[in-house]
């Protein structure tokens, strides 16, 4: 009842871990998409009319084209005149300060009392025409503004701003006004410009409120379409007058549907059409890719890619930013395909390229460019282990997006002078940004915690510290591992496994061996054996060390987990059978303690790994047959291999009996060819 419960536990647990992925998933792409009204039928100017016969359905107007209403509304604002609030205590204020500086001070510097009124007449002269502060005078010449309104009271009235003043100008005008009987040196002892202040102030609110209203009286339309009449009809040319009709009933559809109810509807039909990919999508991985739910990393970088390019494409749908072809989308399927399998590769690829269709206006035009370039990126780059690939894989992405835009170019145009020469652009963008992806699959490495075949090839090149070491110091040990490296990659080559992990796995699945190298036959010299002043269980437990040993240098020099993973399980929970049988024989009446001849494990969980364990075993017994005949190879793969079949060592990884049938054929080929009987030279006769 326990183990039920357990179980029924677990089952709860995943399902609800599933939903999570699911609402999170459809919930953030569905946030970023945009919610605009949208017209169902796409149209450009000189293109034939794809679609049926279009009747009205309701009354709308014929709106003018976006440049002829600028033109019109620059024409009108050219006209406009802003308005300005008239202070008439400043003129007031100003004619009290001269009275009351003549008083104290003036009347000793000027010669007489004319001068007096003089400075008077002027000053009411220009108050009344206005002065402007000097910003308000250049901004209106740069406006080219030629009369403004002044408001007087409640009242107001336009006025030439070429008869106004500026502090500057009227001051120069009463300086110079009458020279002949007022002298201008004597007028500048009177400071005339603490007299002068500007009485016309800006009305910012006043000239807001009129421009609105002018442009409200703008007319948009210079013309109306009824309910009933024909628009166009299928494969007629779209003239200049047809798609300024077609665009006020796209304005006029959108405008209608921005209602809270079609909002809403808009919502659910979004959520409903993400929901549907996004759970066909988990259905193929818990169909076909079951073993990814267990795995986070696989998952995780999966709907990430997703949802990053559903937003990407989203905002710059939305913000009008660039143009969503030089988004490489092809770099989706790669990094798939490095990482996990072709497969699910194109179903992501597909899903993705699908849910960003609908941000579009060319949704069919979109799809089919996107999931020909994605097909090709997959195809051309199966095993990603050289940057010269990502080259020729960008080159052909290029070739297909131009060719496959060509043809349709071909298919919907009539003219080959209409072509659209700025998509090719595009295009060679896109292609260089998908070199990108060779430093960004080393950051998502590290993130998800992926190991692609780039890094293996990094790893395998046997000038690298732990390799070059193990050469020096191990160098019988090291001679195995290459052996064995190229049995195990030739084996995997035939059963479609991963032949550069199983080799990487393969060089590095006896570095533990460093730490005491001479307790390994392959590394003695003759006649010296240390195991000879050890007990049996003391021997098995230093050749057993070598595991452990392997996995803390593994570890110190930062190998990948499946590297790991391969020095953990290449003897899997196997025994130390030299030492096990010998205390045995010597103790045929006692039961040993099968710890301490029994390697730590695991056994092989993947194909790569119990194709390893074949091949060392294999490639170490080889080494001591008395003599190397088809015979006795042939006898002793099927010996080896049939006894790690018999212990169980294979029960928990995806290996089948025609794939151990294969590594068998494949091991006897190449033992033969490395153990091959040379010919005796002959002597030359004296």
């Amino acid at each position: 009842m326990s183990r039920f419960n357990t179980k029924k536990e677990f089952a709860l647990r995943d399902l609800l871990y599933k939903v999570a992925i699911f609402v999170v998933t459809v919930g953030v792409i569905v946030y970023f998409l945009p919610r605009d009204g949208k017209f169902n039928y796409q149209f450009d100017i000189d293109k034939p009319w794809k679609y049926g016969q279009l009747m009205a359905t309701f009354d709308f107007p014929i709106y003018k084209a976006d440049d002829v209403v600028k033109r019109e509304q620059d024409s009108i604002m050219a006209k406009f005149q802003p308005y300005y609030r008239l202070d008439k205590q400043q003129e007031k204020d100003a004619l009290s300060k001269l009275r009351t500086d003549w008083q104290k001070h003036l009347r000793e510097v000027v010669p007489s009392g004319d001068y007096l009124r003089f400075i008077e007449r002027k000053l009411s002269e220009v108050y009344r025409a206005g002065i402007l502060s000097t910003d308000d005078q250049a901004k209106l010449r740069k406006d080219s503004t030629s009369a403004i309104m002044v408001i007087d009271d409640k009242l107001a009235n336009a006025k030439d701003v070429d008869n106004m003043y500026s502090v500057k100008d009227a001051y120069n005008y009463i300086l110079h006004a009458d020279t002949a009987r007022y002298l201008p040196h004597i007028l500048r002892q009177c400071s005339l410009n603490e007299y002068l202040l500007p009485n016309l102030a800006y009305d910012e609110q006043r000239t807001a409120t009129a421009k609105q209203e002018t442009l409200n009286n703008y007319s948009w339309a210079n013309g109306i379409v009824l309910s009933g009449q024909k628009i166009i009809d299928r494969g007629e040319i779209i003239t200049q007058q047809t798609y300024n009709i077609l665009e006020s009933l796209r304005k006029e559809s959108i405008q209608r549907s921005e209602s809270i109810g079609q909002k809403r509807l808009m919502l659910g039909g979004q959520v409903l059409y993400v929901s549907i990919f996004i759970l066909c999508f988990m259905l193929f991985l818990e169909l076909f890719r079951r073993d990814y739910y267990d795995k986070r990393g696989c998952l995780s970088i999966l709907f990430s890619l997703i949802v990053l390019y559903c937003v990407l494409t989203a905002l710059m749908v939305k913000h009008v930013f660039f143009n969503v072809y030089i988004l490489p989308y092809a770099m989706l399927p790669i990094i798939i395909r490095v990482f996990l399998d072709s497969r699910t590769a194109f179903l992501t690829h597909t899903i993705t390229i699908l849910i960003c269709s609908i941000c579009l206006r060319y949704p069919h035009e979109f799809i089919l460019l996107q999931l020909a370039a994605g097909l090709v990126a997959i195809y051309s780059l199966r095993e990603l282990s050289q940057r010269s690939q990502l080259f020729r894989t960008a080159f052909l992405v290029i070739l297909t997006y131009a060719a496959v835009y060509f043809a349709f170019e071909l298919i919907t145009e009539n003219d080959l002078s209409k072509l659209n020469g700025s998509m090719y652009i595009y295009f060679v963008i896109n292609g260089m940004l998908l070199l990108f992806v060779y430093p960004l699959l080393f950051l998502l490495e590290k993130t998800f915690g992926f190991t692609s075949n780039v890094t293996l090839v990094e790893l395998s090149n046997i000038n690298t510290p732990l390799l070059r070491r193990m050469s020096e110091t191990v160098p019988g040990t090291f001679q195995h591992s290459m052996q064995v490296a190229n049995l195990a990659a030739e084996a995997a080559n035939r059963i479609d496994a991963k032949s550069q992990l199983v080799r990487t796995g393969a060089l590095y699945h006896d570095i533990g061996k460093m730490e005491n190298p001479v307790f390994f036959t392959e590394n003695q010299s003759a006649g010296v054996n240390p195991h000879k002043n050890l007990s049996y269980e003391q021997s098995a437990q230093v050749v057993i060390s070598h595991v452990t040993d392997g996995l803390k240098l593994a570890e110190k020099h930062n190998l990948p987990k499946v590297i790991k993973d391969f020095i953990s399980t290449h003897h899997g929970k196997g025994k130390t059978k030299y030492f096990y049988i010998s205390w045995k024989n010597e103790h045929p009446d006692q039961e040993p303690d099968d710890t301490l001849f029994t390697y730590p494990g695991p056994n092989p969980f993947t194909k790569e790994q119990a194709i390893l364990m074949m091949a060392d075993a294999v490639e170490a017994a080889s080494r001591s047959l008395p003599e190397y005949t088809e015979e006795s190879i042939a006898a002793l793969v099927e010996k080896i291999i049939d006894s790690q079949v018999a212990d169980g060592f294979f029960k928990e990884c995806p290996i089948t009996f025609k794939d151990i049938a294969t590594v068998k054929n494949v091991f006897k080929e190449k033992l033969k060819m490395i153990y091959h009987t040379r010919i005796s030279y002959p002597e030359l006769k004296k």
